[in-house]
């Protein structure tokens, strides 16, 4: 099946040569072939089954010239832990939550289906977001099982937003909506060779979406370029009066991102180097430096290094960060959003893993659960303590200051290693990784494939200030045109040694 921009999806409808009801079939039709017949990667954990005649709908209006955006007509596939009030459950990937059909969409749903975009279904993810275990495998939830990475079968897919990145690499629909706390959309994004955009808090709504942390968390688009990628993110930004995050009418953001779809945004753009996440491994070392060649040849002024040094101190507050609000995130999730699920708040949810650990931790069990549980309300001052460390090194003393220092448009970094090897046993083997300092301080991270090491896609990163995402998204298209790297999945059953 071909590999549809959504740009060309619209001049295809437009002229009368492609339906979303054709375009509809054809990704249910791949969704069936690849995940009965082929290499069943796991990624969709549901599909919509009112798919079809949402399509049939959109079509009709379209022949009644009502054309309602960029999306009208283009199947979405979005993570698990998005409520949707259809047919569809809302689950984490958990069989806790197994049978929950959400009370009402989440924000963002309600915009995808006004902008006419179809929910094709729901993506698998690690479970609860990646936030059970110390030693959990990413892509692998109790409800869904093991997603796999369609560049080699048994290398992981990262997480947690894993199925909506295999999802898109795989071409099982146009684009696809993640969600991160810390990682969860570039990492998958970077292992499976798309596109991936990490917004800054306060741009995307998170009203309806199963939480982790109020701090950290957002929901973003990953597609296959970044052009695909702007065009799911304009829909998604959108002021909530339900989400005290969102950002104020002080804040000027701009009516369409795809006005930053520049081909020369990088001609002059100050672009800094964080060389303390180099060194894990010469070969993605060997792909950045490639990278930050092909940004010097189109204009770009290389600032090298601007190391962020702070690293080691965010890991202990962001994590006391993460376990408070957690507890208290779940608490008031369930009292808003828990009328067909039976638990009512995690200390419940705790006890019916326990209880039914032989389905739910057959590998790996829920000490991130047990701690938060332990924790005291966010009122506690260990919390505002904790709080005021992560706001200090990862913003002050880290990406402010090297903006301010240099006067950078963006700070690049590998955004991690290549996939390692599935291991339910033993969990995940990280490789490397530069999410953490955007991710606590709230701002915008975007990843852009930058090459392969063997058959495994390598991603670079793109990060900078609050609500900057104009820069950086002409800065990474800009990458992205000058390179082209991407290449499709071939489904590689294992990595074989070369001879």
């Amino acid at each position: 099946m071909k590999e549809y921009s959504i740009e060309e999806i619209q001049k295809l409808m437009e002229s009368g040569k492609l339906t979303a009801r054709q375009l509809t079939e054809e990704y249910l039709s791949r969704i069936k072939e690849i995940d009965e017949n082929g290499p069943k990667l796991n990624s969709i954990i549901e599909i919509n089954p009112d798919a079809l005649v949402i399509a049939d709908s959109l079509d009709e209006e379209r022949k009644n010239k009502k054309i309602r955006g960029k999306l009208h007509g283009v199947p979405i596939i979005v993570k698990d832990n998005i409520g949707t009030a259809d047919k569809m459950q809302t689950t984490a990937g958990s069989l806790a939550f197994e049978g929950n059909i959400a009370p009402e969409d989440a924000f963002i749903i309600k915009r995808l289906r006004e902008a006419g975009a179809i929910i094709l279904g729901k993506a698998n993810l690690s479970e609860w977001a990646n936030f059970r275990s110390t030693r959990s495998t990413s892509g692998w939830s109790s409800r869904g099982g093991q997603t796999k990475n369609p560049y080699i079968l048994d290398r992981s897919p990262c997480g947690s937003s894993s199925g909506s990145a295999v999802a898109v690499t795989a071409n099982l629909c146009s684009a696809a909506v993640g969600t991160e706390t810390d990682g969860s959309i570039v990492c998958p994004a970077h292992v499976n060779g798309v596109v991936g955009i990490k917004p800054t808090i306060g741009l995307i709504s998170r009203t309806g979406i199963i939480p982790i942390s109020h701090t950290q968390d957002t929901a973003g688009p990953i597609g296959r370029t970044v052009s695909d990628s702007v065009e799911l993110l304009n829909v998604l930004v959108g002021k909530d009066p339900d989400d005290q995050s969102i950002v104020t009418t002080e804040i000027e953001l701009p009516e369409d991102y795809t006005d930053f779809l520049i081909p020369d945004g990088l001609k002059g753009a100050r672009i800094g180097i964080a060389r303390n996440f180099f060194g894990r491994n010469d070969l993605v070392d060997q792909v950045i430096e490639n990278a930050i060649e092909v940004m010097k040849e189109n204009g770009a002024i290389i600032i090298d290094p601007t190391n962020i040094e702070i690293l080691n101190e965010l890991r202990e507050p962001e994590y006391e960060i993460l376990l408070y609000d957690f507890k208290h995130d779940m608490n008031e999730y369930l009292k808003k959003f828990g009328k067909n699920i039976p638990h009512k708040t995690l200390k419940e949810i705790i006890e019916f893993n326990e209880l039914n650990k032989d389905k739910i931790m057959p590998y790996f069990g829920q000490e991130h659960f047990i701690q938060a549980e332990e924790k005291e309300p966010i009122t506690n001052e260990n919390y505002k303590i904790a709080l005021e460390k992560c706001n200090k090194f990862a913003r002050e003393e880290g990406i402010d200051k090297l903006i301010l220092e240099h006067n950078l448009d963006a700070i690049i970094a590998p955004t991690g290693g290549p996939a390692w090897p599935v291991d339910l046993i033993n969990g995940d083997h990280f490789t490397g990784g530069s999410s953490s300092v955007a991710a606590v301080a709230g701002y915008p991270n975007i990843t852009v494939p930058a090459g392969f090491v063997f058959d495994l896609p390598v991603g670079i990163s793109f990060f900078g200030g609050a609500f900057q995402e104009p820069k950086i998204i002409k800065i990474a298209y800009s990458f992205e045109q000058a390179i082209k790297i991407r290449q499709s999945p071939k489904f590689i059953e294992t990595f074989k040694e070369t001879k």
